[in-house]
Parts: structure tokens; C-alpha cells; sequence
């Protein structure tokens, strides 16, 4: 089993990101050959500013690292140092009707947000197919406003072998992330975008700020019982706790009178943060400082994954007819 998955260096990695994807990355590297990718090219649809390009693509690669990502085990690398998955994207759009891309959720979603409606913009879907099936990716772990684009890669998988009578191209499915959705503090998804999202590495005065952002009602448990069900700040705790820990707390909302309302739940959150990531944090500063191992393990890794890439590419291109490459 081949798996494929990316991020987008385009902001700081939150709660969001980690029980969304990371966690389940980590977990399947163990399950199979895994390969994950920094998806700097696509993080050009919304981000021009160099300097912070390349700063966050390091705070992605120090994250993943630092979280406890195996480049032993999974190929880890930046996607502009496999310059291939431009030619196939080429290749499928020549075999794809305007109608595929039309229907894309995402175009639509970040254009209604106020993002510039470019041309990369919207065939975005296209290069991220092009991500999945040049390395003949079987199983593609994605949250559920990303199935779309998995479906849309098996479509012009299909229509590519068909069109060229081949099976040069693999059709990948999908695996949806055991949390579908992680709330951010304001209780819509968390997202970098929406300016609701707790950083990972967060500490101290940052951290509390952070958790204190919660919003939650104004009501006060002596005067009934609380909620469990729809409280952000439990949600948040509950991707931390054990069934144990989660059934004593929401105990406490719906029957102790006692109880002290959302901010024991806010510093019980907060604690479970900082033993999660705290660890990590010092392995985190040491990536990023200069003359660590990180940029090795990206070339190593995008060294690898083109071989891989190479070898699709030159099987569409006989497909095609285009012949094979020069070197």
C-alpha cells in the first residue's frame, strides 16, 4: 500500500492540523510505504511573499519532524523539488473536461473568502491530482472537504488511461481522518484562515490567551446544568482525554452543582496541550536551527520521491506518444 497526503505551508500548524492529519500520518507510517509532501506550489495560489514561504516550509518540516515523523519510514519532502508533477498536471488537463473543475468545491469556497480568482486558483485540483497519481498513490488520507479532490484525481486517472488505452495511472481512494472536523475557537472549523486556531507549539502567556479564546455561553452551572455536548471548550478537551476523563468531566457539567463553570475546562484543556506538545517543542527549536539535519532530510526525501515521480511520467509520456525524456 502506497499512501500519499500534503499541507500547505501557509501558516502556523494548530489543534486543527494535528488531530486532522498529522496524527493520522504518523500513525499510517507504520502501515504502509507512506509518502508525505510540503505543498509549496500550491501555497502560491494565496501566499507571495518569499521569505515567508520559505520560513513556513521549514516550520512544517520541523513540525512533522519534531511530532514524531520517521524519515526512515516516510519519504518527507518538499513538492517543488519534484518539477515532474507539472508535466503530468499538463497531461491530465489535456484529457479533462472544463465541467470537472467547474464543480470544485474548493475554487468556489475561497473565491466566495475574497482569494483572487487565478488561473492557478482553480485548476489547483488538477495539480493536486497530478500530486497523487505520479507516485501511484493507493490510499490518500484526507479530511472530508478534501474527498472531492480525491475523486476528482480517480476521474482523470480514468479518463487518461482510457483516453490513451493504457494503465499508466493508478486510481487512488481515500481515508477520511478519525476527527472529521476539530472546532476552533470560535466553533467553526479550526483554520489559519479564520484566525480560530490554537498553534501547536503555543506556551505560556500565548497558550492561555489562546484557550481563553474559546467562546462559550454565559451560563452558570448553579443555575442548571451545563451542556457537554455542545461546549467548545469539551470538544477541544475531548480530542485529548480518555473515555474515562471525558465521562467524569461531562458528569460534572450535567450534575455538579459545585462545578466552576468553563474555565476549569479551559485549564484542563490547556495542561493537556502542553503535555502533548511540550516535549516536542524543544526537538521543534532544534530543527529549525541552522545546521540541523532538516534540510537533508528533505533533499534525501524529494530525492526519492522523483525517482518514483520519473518512472510514471515516463510511462504516460510512451502512452502519450511523446516519447521519453532526454537526459
Amino acid at each position: 500500500m502506497r499512501i500519499l497526503s500534503g499541507v500547505q505551508p501557509s501558516g502556523e500548524l494548530h489543534l486543527g492540523n494535528y488531530f486532522g492529519a498529522i496524527e493520522q500520518h504518523l500513525r499510517l507510517q507504520h502501515e504502509g510505504e507512506a509518502l508525505y509532501f510540503i505543498a509549496d506550489y500550491h501555497a502560491l495560489t494565496t501566499l507571495q511573499d518569499a521569505a515567508r514561504l520559505r520560513e513556513l516550509t521549514r516550520d512544517v518540516a520541523a513540525t512533522y519532524l519534531a511530532l514524531g515523523l520517521d524519515p526512515e519510514l516516510a519519504t518527507f519532502f518538499r513538492q517543488s523539488d519534484v518539477p515532474e508533477v507539472h508535466e503530468l498536471t499538463w497531461l491530465l488537463e489535456c484529457v479533462t473536461g472544463m465541467g470537472l473543475l467547474e464543480r470544485a468545491h474548493s475554487y468556489k469556497d475561497k473565491v466566495a473568502k475574497g482569494i483572487r480568482p487565478t488561473v492557478g486558483l482553480f485548476t489547483y485540483p488538477a495539480l493536486m491530482a497530478s500530486d497523487i497519481l505520479i507516485y501511484r498513490s493507493s490510499l490518500v488520507p484526507v479530511g472530508q472537504d478534501q474527498v472531492q479532490h480525491v475523486e476528482i484525481a480517480q476521474d482523470m486517472a480514468q479518463s487518461f488511461n482510457a483516453a490513451f488505452r493504457c494503465e499508466a495511472l493508478v486510481r487512488p481512494e481515500h481515508r477520511l481522518s478519525a476527527v472529521p472536523k476539530v472546532p476552533g475557537t470560535d466553533g467553526q472549523k479550526m483554520s489559519k484562515s479564520y484566525g480560530n486556531a490554537i498553534p501547536l507549539f503555543a506556551q505560556g502567556k500565548a497558550l492561555k490567551k489562546a484557550v481563553n479564546a474559546i467562546v462559550t455561553d454565559s451560563r452558570d452551572p448553579k443555575q442548571g446544568p451545563l451542556d457537554p455536548d455542545t461546549c467548545n471548550a469539551f470538544a477541544l478537551y475531548a480530542l485529548f482525554a480518555d473515555a474515562g476523563e471525558r465521562a467524569d468531566l461531562a458528569r460534572a457539567y450535567r450534575e455538579d452543582r459545585g462545578f466552576l463553570g468553563y474555565g476549569v475546562t479551559k485549564k484542563l484543556l490547556t495542561e493537556k496541550i502542553e503535555a502533548r506538545f511540550g516535549p516536542a517543542r524543544d526537538r521543534y527549536a532544534a530543527l529549525k536551527a541552522p545546521g540541523s539535519e532538516l534540510d537533508d532530510v528533505l533533499r534525501q526525501g524529494g530525492l526519492r520521491a522523483r525517482a518514483l515521480a520519473q518512472e510514471t511520467l515516463e510511462a504516460c509520456r510512451e502512452a502519450t506518444g511523446l516519447g521519453r525524456r532526454l537526459t
